[in-house]
């Protein structure tokens, strides 16, 4: 394999460029108009317009992509994640086109790109799921029955979903008609496919997934998980590897499980299953990402290795150099997204001019994932991360501490980001304590959080201060005292 063409943007796409560079390998770089000066660009090798901003009429055309790649004589396409990533068609054109995708099969990709078909595939390992309903919802009222038999409260799910989207929570039967209609809608105008079902609501989860790595020649190992239970509306903001709460035992389990999912759908490549833990750390299987995780560096530096490097080893049809006895788990690394969004005005995305950009780049054991530079234009056209930020400890509070100080020495100015959230998190005392679950941001944030104490201590003196003026200024006297009292 002498050149990759990476059919993506921003961070994910330098991120594999230079990794394919240090092996000695040419990148060619697709952009749309509004990505023209986007440092992925510049890096690679060979860059080509795609077209206008819309992903629509850019990233997503599969079929340009897949020419460009033919007439600069491409040997694989890196499709990183989001876009057409887990997109089963796109895989199967790159194949047929003689060029090889760094990725799963499009079979893999279809047995996990559905939630039900995922469930059925790894039914006969045994391995734990959430109850539920077997195949998708068609007959409303023995649905209703299933529910009432499960218990509410319970989740309606699109099973072509992700992200949250076509995902509907019932707290009881009165409910479920409503909730059952919004999903079905949502699910169509997200996915085209309008197929959910229903599973038992777990009310305090935490999420957690486990990295895996397969070869084609049977060969499967898994990288330890990672905690990505810090969230809001099922989209992780704070990731970390290992998890503070799983047991040796169970987390042998868990990987041995993994393991299975990806057997089940003779994955090969880099996957991640996603499990939900609940409080009495029962496990069950959620789904599979047949992709790059946003956060797989956390999984790489807990265990070593550069998964962009194994993703086109595999692709290359190398066995993995290693076997699960060799792999140990080594210190601790949390990761924070850093997205142009304001957490002081609901998470609403923030674009504009990044009058300042400088990232804590020479911090020792910190390491930043980014594809953007000062001076340029934040675009609304897509994702708002800008940047990951990764710092590794020793030790969890290691590196919980040098995060933090990453994010004290991270300069950002032109718009709004979500680093004072990050530290915020790092220092509460529910993560501190690992005592968290997917509902962190519900029960412990609110944007007045993000005050600066010493102004607050400040505002609140003067606030305090100017009560008892007016008090003093407006304070009736009592009626006995009072002179129009006397006189009457």
């Amino acid at each position: 394999m002498k050149k990759i063409l990476v059919a993506n943007r921003g961070e994910i796409a330098l991120r594999v460029m230079r990794t394919a560079r240090r092996m000695g390998i040419a990148t060619v770089a697709v952009y749309s108009e509004a990505d023209r000066h986007m440092p992925h660009v510049r890096f690679a090798d060979e860059a080509v317009l795609l077209g206008p901003p819309p992903s629509s009429q850019s990233y997503l055309l599969g079929d340009k992509i897949i020419e460009i790649a033919k007439q600069l004589g491409v040997d694989g396409i890196h499709p990183g994640y989001g876009f057409l990533s887990e997109n089963a068609n796109f895989a199967r054109a790159v194949k047929a086109a003689g060029i090889t995708f760094i990725g799963p099969s499009a079979e893999s990709m279809e047995i996990m790109g559905s939630k039900l078909g995922a469930k059925e595939a790894v039914k006969k390992y045994n391995i734990p799921m959430v109850p539920g309903t077997e195949g998708a919802i068609s007959d409303i009222p023995e649905a209703k029955k299933i529910a009432a038999e499960i218990g509410y409260p319970i989740l309606i799910k699109a099973s072509a979903g992700g992200g949250g989207k076509g995902m509907r929570i019932v707290e009881n039967e009165g409910e479920f008609d409503e909730q059952m209609n919004r999903a079905i809608s949502e699910a169509i105008s997200s996915f085209g496919d309008g197929a959910v079902f229903i599973e038992k609501y777990v009310g305090s989860p935490r999420h957690i997934e486990i990295q895996i790595l397969a070869d084609n020649h049977g060969n499967c190992v898994h990288l330890f998980e990672r905690e990505c239970s810090v969230q809001r509306r099922h989209q992780k903001l704070v990731e970390e590897a290992p998890s503070s709460c799983l047991t040796p035992e169970i987390r042998k389990a868990m990987g041995e499980d993994a393991v299975k999912v990806a057997k089940a759908c003779n994955y090969s490549g880099a996957g991640t299953i996603e499990f939900l833990v609940d409080e009495k750390l029962n496990y069950y299987f959620l789904e599979m990402n047949t992709r790059l995780q946003v956060e797989h560096p956390v999984s790489e530096w807990i265990a070593g290795m550069d998964l962009v490097e194994q993703q086109i080893r595999v692709a290359r049809g190398e066995k993995l150099a290693f076997t699960q006895d060799d792999l140990t788990i080594n210190g601790h690394a949390i990761e924070l997204r850093v997205c142009a969004e304001d957490p002081r005005e609901n998470f609403l995305p923030s674009v504009g001019l990044l009058k300042k950009y400088r990232p804590p780049l020479s911090m020792e054991n910190v390491r930043v994932d980014d594809g953007i530079e000062e001076g340029m234009d934040v675009p609304i056209y897509y994702d708002p991360m800008l940047a990951k930020l990764i710092a590794w400890g020793e030790t969890r509070e290691e590196a919980t501490r040098r995060l933090i100080d990453a994010i004290d020495n991270f300069e950002v100015e032109g718009v709004a980001t979500t680093l004072p959230f990050g530290k915020f998190v790092l220092q509460h005392e529910a993560f501190i304590n690992g005592k968290f679950d997917t509902h962190f941001v519900k029960h412990y944030f609110t944007p007045d959080k993000l005050e600066n104490p010493e102004e607050a201590e400040i505002a609140a003196t003067l606030a305090v201060q100017l009560f008892l003026d007016h008090k003093k200024q407006l304070n009736v006297p009592p009626v006995t005292t009072s002179e129009w009292y006397k006189k009457r």
